[in-house]
């Protein structure tokens, strides 16, 4: 590890953490386009990445950026974009090539208000959905959301390793409060890290011609002949359109991730024995909740908060799992994970939620929490 990897105890804002964790990982090459709230990550990534030896480069355009980073990648670089809302729209196109090649990346969107150009210096939650339905087409991927800078430090990291085990597109769906609070971050020393390598050819198992989820990754000019195309395409990865080809495909393609949920899926459980309302939340919207949660237990009521780490692939077994009374989800949007959180319940669920703009304030979730245990 070079010298200019940071180990030890920093104070940082979410996003400086973002980029270690990145550089911790092993990244060596970021293209990006600077928009706000996530401009920070590429300016400190333009300063960090020649230190330990990597690239960055300024791209035209956030397509072209997310085009840059698939490049990167299959010349062997573990790679990193970031960008907010409207960026995030127009990355769209090549994150279905991302998914449909197979090429492993991490895209880091700090969320702010929309839709169009919104509220470029304030928070939202409001991309969730976009980030599993953005592309068209069936697919699906690895979504985590960060309440803290040390979880951008430590999901950044994770988001690598996922990518790289999985050859998918990982997305570290930060938002505006989280990437530029200040707080403590512990990086650990090297001996304590651990890297997940892509898998790598092996002449003797294409030889024996058995099926994986995860097929190895051969990179331009290690001398083997490479195809990579968005068409849908057979297990040398030439193209062929026809139905047989895109029923396996696809299968494929969503199952090295809906058949490894166990691994991926993250979440943190607080006081959920017993509890006759659980609070569902995720990211900075999970800070608001578990005061709320705390507040509540002082009054006597019988909350416990469940924070999805995991965004994506959604933890569907979980929430039907949970035996509470109610279900309260609070977002920093109109409603959107709380969606899925409906799919899945099997008691009433009840949303708390805002267009965007400031913090949803634990007060809100406290008086949620208070109505729902009236009414039971």
């Amino acid at each position: 590890m070079s010298k200019a990897v940071l180990t030890g105890e920093f104070f940082l804002s979410g996003g400086a953490a973002c980029v270690e964790g990145a550089i911790a990982a092993g990244c060596r090459f970021y293209a990006g386009y600077p928009i706000t709230p996530s401009s920070e990550i590429a300016e400190r990534m333009s300063r960090r990445l020649p230190q330990v030896g990597g690239h960055y480069l300024q791209m035209e355009d956030e397509p072209g950026s997310l085009a840059a980073v698939l490049g990167a990648s299959w010349g062997h670089c573990q790679v990193m974009t970031a960008t907010s809302g409207p960026g995030f729209s127009l990355m769209q196109e090549n994150l279905g090539l991302a998914v449909m090649t197979e090429t492993p990346c991490v895209i880091v969107d700090v969320q702010r208000g929309g839709p169009s150009t919104g509220l470029p210096t304030l928070t939202s939650q409001a991309d969730m959905m976009q980030a599993k339905w953005g592309s068209h087409g069936d697919y699906e991927l690895i979504a985590y959301a960060p309440q803290s800078p040390q979880e951008m430090f430590d999901l950044t990291f994770k988001a690598f390793n996922m990518a790289e085990k999985f050859r998918t597109p990982v997305l570290v769906m930060s938002d505006k409060i989280v990437s530029q609070m200040v707080e403590r971050v512990l990086i650990p020393a090297e001996k304590q890290i651990k890297r997940v390598e892509r898998r790598r050819p092996d002449r003797a198992a294409q030889a024996n011609g058995a099926e994986v989820l995860v097929p190895p990754m051969a990179c331009a000019g290690e001398g083997f002949a490479i195809h990579v195309t968005g068409l849908t395409h057979d297990e040398r990865g030439y193209p062929a359109i026809n139905v047989e080809t895109q029923q396996r495909l696809i299968g494929r393609l969503r199952g090295k991730i809906l058949q490894n949920g166990a691994e991926i899926i993250e979440y943190e459980e607080r006081d959920l024995e017993g509890a006759r309302i659980v609070v569902v939340a995720y990211g900075s919207t999970a800070r608001s909740a578990l005061l709320a949660c705390r507040l509540a237990r002082q009054r006597g009521l019988e909350v416990g908060l469940l924070r999805l780490i995991t965004v994506w692939p959604f933890p569907a077994e979980r929430i039907k799992a949970l035996r509470a009374e109610a279900l309260i989800v609070p977002e920093c949007n109109q409603g959107q994970m709380v969606r899925e959180v409906e799919r899945f319940a099997t008691c009433p669920v009840r949303p708390v939620s805002q267009a965007g703009g400031e913090l949803l304030a634990p007060e809100s979730i406290l008086k949620a929490i208070e109505e729902v245990a009236q009414i039971g």
